[in-house]
């Protein structure tokens, strides 16, 4: 298949198969103000000027030293630029909202987990200056698959040991695991618990001070190591061009996506706000928000990724086929999606771990994704999508 860029080629790694455990905490957003905006007396001649700079601009780093991220395409600081990014495993139950560390969260994964619950992988590329991430669950096989596309270093409290420990303990995967079961790797000191000393549910969390020291006694790189690391994961349009998806054939309107036949319990959702160009997230019918800033979760790409699936045992837990090259799925940006195929290569042993999955359309192009956060749904096959 080939593949079609417009402005810039960007990517990172990819993926394979299989489970884990659960967890839970609640915390309360707080209210953000926002400051007034400054009216501009001058209207025809600012507004021209201003258009101006801003699309010079989007080709233009901002500050001297920044980069664009291969995860999002958007403009970073130059230090974040060979830093590894971290691979966290949220719950999504009830009690378990809102979380920490959503704001900063650059792919964003939902999969279910046994029981028609869906679980979260959030890819978070600058988590070094934040307090308080999670609170933080356990992780199912195949999400370890997804976060080694990303080179991402692993961070979750604990997952069925009869499906996890194999990928987990294999030598090339970095993982910090809460639970102090060493079957599964170590925790290195990278969690604490709110309230202290709780041992139940959704209480335990990590921070971007933890985990640089349990990454250092651990002596996991921090930086991007070559032999895993692939940066060409996704292909970027600058905003200046955005991929409106107009003239692709069999576009269809998407303002409304509905995934609550997919994941029943949660009924995750999202609606397009046109003025943003953005998908807001919804979760149980209200919006999906980060516990500090009260933000919503927004995406500029949404993926849905039809995946076959199997019931593994008696506990429910499932197995999700991460290498495929027969699946297909949608993409929805800027209103609009279209229909998708998507493969991942299965046989290079541990080096496909963390080739990326790559996505296209019907005219077998790789799909180009807008700047900005990307949610991808797996989802089993045969499941429903509403959109409109």
């Amino acid at each position: 298949m080939k593949r079609k860029g417009i402005l810039l080629l960007l990517m990172v790694s990819s993926s394979l198969l299989l489970f884990g455990c659960k967890s839970e905490t609640e915390a309360n957003p707080v209210e953000i103000v926002s400051t007034d905006e400054i009216e501009d007396t001058n209207t025809e001649d600012t507004s021209e000027s201003t258009t101006e700079e801003t699309e010079t601009n989007d080709d233009t780093a901002p500050e001297e030293g920044m980069v664009r991220s291969t995860l999002t395409n958007e403009w970073i600081d130059g230090e974040l630029e060979d830093q590894r990014p971290i691979a966290v495993m949220y719950p999504i139950n009830k009690v378990a909202l809102p979380q920490y560390g959503l704001d900063n969260i650059d792919i964003f994964y939902e999969c279910l987990e046994e029981g028609n619950m869906s679980r979260q992988l959030g890819i978070i590329k600058d988590w070094k200056n934040l307090d308080r991430i999670g609170n933080i669950r356990s992780i199912r096989d195949y999400f370890v698959y997804w976060a080694l596309e990303w080179d991402s270093i692993i961070v979750h409290f604990g997952g069925p040991e009869i499906y996890t420990s194999d990928i987990l303990l294999r030598a090339d995967v970095d993982n910090l695991n809460g639970t102090g079961a060493v079957s599964m790797g170590s925790d290195y000191g990278a969690y604490f618990r709110i309230p202290e000393g709780s041992r139940s549910e959704h209480t335990a969390f990590t921070s971007g001070e933890k985990l640089l020291k349990a990454i250092d006694k651990a002596a996991f790189s921090l930086e991007y190591r070559s032999s895993y690391h692939q940066p060409d994961h996704f292909m970027f349009v600058s905003k200046n061009s955005p991929n409106t998806l107009e003239n692709v054939e069999g576009v269809m309107d998407a303002t409304e996506i509905d995934m609550s036949k997919c994941f029943p319990v949660t009924k995750s959702s999202l609606s397009y706000n046109a003025e943003e160009g953005v998908y807001e997230k919804f979760i149980y019918g209200n919006p999906q928000v980060d516990a500090v800033s009260g933000n919503q979760l927004k995406f500029a790409n949404v993926i849905v990724q039809n995946t076959y699936y199997e019931q593994r045992d008696k506990n429910d837990y499932l197995y999700f086929q991460v290498h495929d090259t027969t699946r297909d799925g949608y993409y929805f940006t800027q209103g609009k999606a279209i229909h998708i195929t998507w493969e991942k290569d299965g046989n290079n042993g541990v080096t496909s771990n963390y080739t990326p999955t790559r996505y296209y359309d019907d005219n077998g192009d790789e799909i180009t994704l807008n700047t900005g956060k990307t949610m991808i749904f797996i989802v089993q096959d045969g499941d429903e999508i509403i959109f409109n």
